[in-house]
């Protein structure tokens, strides 16, 4: 291994590790950091849905925000920026947020889960990375969202913002802020735990670059495993944390497609779900994760990104499209369908139009 391949390894073992502690401290079943899923609670403490298992404000999310930004600030790669599509942006965070919700989590709980002998998640990381191989034949054919341009530091600055008011909420509990009596919602580390774990997480990404789906992006486009390395750290550092837990007693990791936490059996849409999230990592250049660190350092065009996301989990959970523990939903099943084929049609138009400039 390369000297900054050994970096990107043990900073994603880091991230493992952190996954894991969060875990032992009280996060859902296999649910050490899962970004669509927390931004979906967050969505749901907000009032944008009303599924009262899934509302909370997770601290881990603030965390990430507070890292990458004061990570940024510090390394100078902070700067405001944008004007990449933004629309397109906001339409296809609303998607890729449903499939991720049809799957019952991000590409990096997706890791969580096959660490702890999740099958179904198997299924969707065959699904994510027949996403991205789709993406990359659009890039090959010229697709591009455009360049972004410098804007003002104020577009920066709006997710860091929003950070503070969510902490603010999180810590006051106003009567206007909806937390989870019971269900995955009701189960969290200590706020502090989550809030330092989620700084560290955010520094380390800022600093790395990580993203699961730019990894698999770059093993098939460029044959290029320098991300992947820290994908395969987060991997090994979850595998090694659930089986020390398993040993303390305190763990559920057991491989199987049966009795897994927060996770369905049904493979067809597991695998398509997942799809959804792979081709549209491709379209924005990052997955959920890589889209939250790049709105802290000032990337407006992420910030209105992880905003669909947050629209496209309250849509996902008022339109019954959200799977559960049963399955995914028949409204979710004819969604991830009609999203799969649109976002297609986008991905076509987008790379005729580019290749026409």
């Amino acid at each position: 291994m390369k000297k900054e391949n050994i970096k990107i390894f043990v900073g994603g073992f880091i991230i493992g590790i952190v996954g894991i502690l969060l875990l032992y401290f009280g996060n859902p079943g296999n649910m050490g950091i899962c970004i669509a899923c927390f931004w979906r609670d967050i969505a749901g403490a907000l009032g944008l849905h009303r599924a009262g298992v899934v509302q909370y404000i997770r601290p881990e999310i603030i965390g990430i925000i507070f890292g990458a930004f004061l990570s940024s600030i510090l390394f100078k790669d902070f700067k405001g920026r944008g004007g990449s599509n933004p629309l397109i942006r906001f339409v296809l965070g609303i998607f890729m947020s449903i499939g991720a919700l049809v799957f019952l989590g991000c590409p990096l709980r997706m890791i969580f889960r096959i660490a702890a002998g999740d099958l179904n998640a198997v299924v969707g990381l065959l699904g994510f990375v027949f996403g991205i191989l789709i993406g990359i034949l659009f890039l090959k054919k010229g697709y591009s969202l455009g360049k972004s341009v410098k804007e003002s530091k104020i577009v920066g600055l709006i997710m860091p913002a929003l950070a503070v008011m969510l902490l603010i909420f999180l810590l006051v509990k106003p009567a206007f802020i909806f937390f989870s009596k019971e269900g995955p919602g009701s189960m969290h580390a200590p706020i502090i735990i989550s809030l330092v774990g989620g700084l560290v997480v955010g520094i380390i990404l800022q600093r790395t670059r990580i993203c699961t789906g730019g990894a698999f992006r770059d093993l098939f486009l460029i044959k290029d495993m320098h991300y992947l390395w820290g994908v395969i750290g987060i991997f090994v550092a979850a595998i090694i944390g659930n089986l020390i837990l398993n040993a303390l007693g305190e763990g559920h990791a057991h491989i199987g497609f049966e009795n897994q936490p927060v996770a369905h059996t049904m493979g067809l849409w597991n695998f398509l779900g997942m799809t959804i999230v792979g081709l549209i990592a491709v379209m924005l250049g990052g997955c959920p994760i890589r889209q939250t660190v790049l709105s802290a350092e000032g990337d407006g065009d992420a910030a209105v990104t992880v905003f669909g996301i947050i629209i496209g989990a309250a849509i996902a959970h008022n339109f019954g499209l959200a799977s559960s523990a049963e399955g995914a939903t028949p409204n979710g099943k004819i969604a991830t369908i009609i999203i799969l084929c649109i976002t297609l049609i986008i991905a076509f138009v987008i790379t005729k139009h580019s290749g026409e400039e």
